[in-house]
Order: C-alpha cells, then sequence, then structure tokens
C-alpha cells in the first residue's frame, strides 16, 4: 500500500480522482459533510448525485470527520467549491502539520477577498507545499478511465513533480507548470466563457458565434491574467484554452448547461436551482468584473455576462453590444507598434 492521500470533498471531481488514485493502490480516503452520502459511498459504493451510473471501489475510505481525514495525509486535495476553501482550512485548523502537500482543484477566485485558492491557503499554512492541478478533465470522463491531460502547477518544481508522479496514470497525462496565478486564473476564468457558450446555445445561435466567443475570450482571461502577474503563454496550454475548448463545448460542464438555461429565458437562480450543484462560473464573473474595474482593463464579454447575471439585462441586446463595439485592431498590442 502506498502513502495516505486525504480528499476533502465528495463531489463528482473528488470522487473521480479518489477511484484514479485508489487504482495506484495509494490509501484513500474522502471526507465528506453529509452523513447519508458517506453511507451511500460506505454501503452501497455509489454517488449517485454526483456520478450516475458508477461502481466506487472498496479501498476507497469515507468519513465525516474532516480531521481524520487529514491526520497521516501525504497529500490532502482541496476538492470543494472555491467559496468554501476558507471555513475548509479553517476547520482543519492545526491538524496539517509540516510535510504535508496541499493540492488545489477547485476552480474560482474566493468573492470576498478577490483572492486566489494559493493565496488564501498560504494564509494559513505558508510553509506547507501546495500545487494546483488543472486542465480540461471531465471528472465523468476520468471516472471512466478516459484519456485525460492536466498540469500540475507550483512554485516548487519538486512539488509539482511530486504530484505530477502521484496522479500520472495510463489514462491520466500530468504536465508540470511553475505558473500558479496562470493555471488558477485560466480554471477560474474559462468558466465565465463557458457560461456565455451556453448562453449562446439556449438562444439558439451557431458554430460561428460559439468559435468567437471562444477565441476572444481567451485573449480576456489572457489580459486579465497578465496584468494580475501571470504568464500570457499559460493561457496557451491546456489550463487556458484547453480547459475553455473542454467547458464550452460539453455537456458535462455545469457552467455550460447553466448558460443555456439563461440562453432560453431561465434567471440565474432558475438554472441554478435546476443544475442542483455549484455552478462556479456565476461567482467568478462577479470576482473578475469586479477585479477587470479596478484594474481599468476592458473585458466586454465579461462585462455582458455579468449584466445579464446581475442586472437582469436582456441576452439579445448584450449580444447586440458586443456586435456593434467601437471597430478594433483583431491583436491590439500587435497594432499598438506596427502600422499598415
Amino acid at each position: 500500500m502506498n502513502a495516505k492521500i486525504g480528499i476533502l470533498g465528495g463531489g463528482s471531481w473528488g470522487t473521480a480522482l479518489a477511484m484514479l488514485l485508489a487504482q495506484k493502490e495509494y490509501e484513500v480516503h474522502i471526507w465528506v459533510r453529509n452523513e447519508s452520502q458517506a453511507e451511500e459511498i460506505s454501503v452501497k459504493r455509489t454517488n449517485a448525485k454526483y456520478l450516475p451510473g458508477i461502481s466506487i471501489p472498496k479501498n476507497i475510505n469515507v468519513s465525516t470527520i474532516i480531521k481524520d481525514v487529514v491526520k497521516d495525509s501525504e497529500i490532502i486535495l482541496l476538492a470543494v467549491p472555491t467559496n468554501s476553501i476558507r471555513e475548509i482550512l479553517e476547520s482543519i485548523g492545526d491538524a496539517v502539520v509540516s510535510g504535508q502537500i496541499i493540492v488545489n482543484v477547485a476552480k474560482g477566485i474566493e468573492m470576498r477577498s478577490m483572492k486566489m485558492i494559493s493565496e488564501i491557503v498560504t494564509e494559513y499554512y505558508p510553509d506547507n507545499g501546495f500545487a494546483v492541478l488543472s486542465g480540461p478533465s471531465h471528472a465523468e470522463e476520468v471516472s471512466r478511465e478516459i484519456p485525460t491531460t492536466v498540469v500540475s502547477a507550483s512554485r516548487s518544481k519538486e512539488v509539482a513533480e511530486l504530484v505530477q508522479d502521484v496522479f500520472s496514470s495510463p489514462a491520466f497525462r500530468v504536465y508540470t507548470n511553475p505558473d500558479v496565478l496562470g493555471v488558477e486564473l485560466g480554471g477560474a476564468l474559462k468558466n465565465i466563457i463557458a457560461l456565455g457558450a451556453g448562453i449562446s446555445d439556449g438562444l439558439g445561435y451557431g458554430d460561428n458565434t460559439k468559435a468567437a466567443l471562444m477565441t476572444r475570450g481567451i485573449y480576456e482571461m489572457s489580459k486579465l491574467g497578465v496584468a494580475l502577474g501571470a504568464e500570457a503563454d499559460t493561457f496557451s496550454g491546456l489550463s487556458g484554452i484547453g480547459d475553455l475548448i473542454v467547458t464550452c463545448t460539453s455537456m458535462h460542464s455545469r457552467n455550460r448547461r447553466a448558460g443555456i438555461l439563461i440562453g432560453k429565458g431561465y434567471t440565474m437562480a432558475q438554472a441554478v436551482e435546476e443544475i442542483g450543484m455549484v455552478v462556479e462560473g456565476i461567482k467568478t464573473t462577479e470576482a473578475a468584473y469586479n477585479l477587470s474595474k479596478s484594474l481599468g482593463i476592458e473585458m466586454p464579454i465579461t462585462k455582458e455576462i455579468y449584466n445579464v447575471l446581475y442586472n437582469g439585462a436582456d441576452v439579445r441586446n448584450s449580444v447586440q453590444k458586443l456586435m456593434s463595439r467601437e471597430k478594433k485592431h483583431e491583436m491590439e498590442i500587435v497594432a499598438s507598434l506596427k502600422s499598415w
């Protein structure tokens, strides 16, 4: 038996990664809040709400006592929604000890502080190794061992490579990257564009519209990322354009599905209720919009999605505003340096 790994969160992604690690014979423990969910996983070996039709291996343990899962774990995997991260870290308290590595797989920006998860974790555990695991990776497919590639990002080469080794499998290829901020932002911001892609689908628009949203969306993502200190090249990688493609095109994506409902006339609240799980892109839209305003960065797609979600703007009017904006050069930086 390999080392113990503690997974905090029994949603679709936490469960899928638990299955991957259990297959590699790690000692896997999952923490869940709900007693009934813990009983379902323990007895029925299913997690029907989050991964219907999947059988959970018997060598995956489950508990509702979070400190028991954290204790003696070589890696502590954070697989809870972004805006629950701080609460989870506070509940762990001093159960985390030196040498334990914290890995985050959530994708978002904390609303109240506008901080990335790496920054929040550093507040609580500045001396522990940290990595983020991100990329185009639907839990539904990972649980079925469909070939997937992701990136392990850490400021420590040793930590990035350790996480790479732990999670790599014949169906799950892991690359490394030192740009933690860029990888985190790519995973968070693409959910905004996925909402837009879903809205486009809900309105009955076609491939042309979605291609435009995705292409201009990755530009917005990289523009905000670079302003915050990320590397532009990261947004051309797995956690940027890769994650954007999969989230904007798949029905596994909660963000796209929520967008489809909004495009069909649902309110934001109605769409979230219908999805039945956290839609990270909704809060990320507000966070990114506020960041863009504070930094003086133009992000027109984000702005219009924000107006639809939070100001009740008509979706067709928002599309018209985007289409009728002032004419621009496609590559604004290039245009500022060169002339015809």
